[in-house]
């Protein structure tokens, strides 16, 4: 399931950031809820990833490295609908990727989502 983002006209997973007192698989829920519709459960870890060249810098001085985490999840419930941060939601066959706009980084994330991969990617 892929999601046609608002803000950079990517297709890209859904996601976000954690609030505070959130864990990080929380997080994969409510964010998957708020830009799809539907209700997820957390089943795995595909991966941690990081880039140190990754640096974010804001206006206020605030610089920082970012980094994200990507989960497997299974939909429990809800149904499909768009938000203002998702223009589209697709489930989307492997075959067809190669023909949505994607940025290289969540591309990676997609297909160790999709391989079988004995451990999680950590790096």
């Amino acid at each position: 399931m892929l999601i046609h983002k608002t803000d950079n006209d990517l297709w890209a997973l859904p996601g976000g950031g954690i609030d505070l007192g959130e864990s990080a698989p929380g997080a994969a829920v409510r964010e998957t809820k708020e830009e799809t519709g539907f209700d997820v459960e957390v089943t795995g870890l595909v991966g941690i990833y990081t880039n140190p060249e990754h640096v974010m810098a804001y206006d206020d001085g605030e610089v920082r490295q970012q980094f994200s985490i990507c989960f497997h999840a299974r939909i429990t419930g809800g149904e499909l609908r768009t938000s203002s941060e998702s223009k589209e939601v697709a489930f989307v066959d492997p075959s067809k990727l190669d023909q949505l706009n994607i940025h290289p980084s969540m591309r990676m994330r997609i297909e160790h989502g999709l391989a079988d991969r004995p451990e999680p990617y950590l790096g």
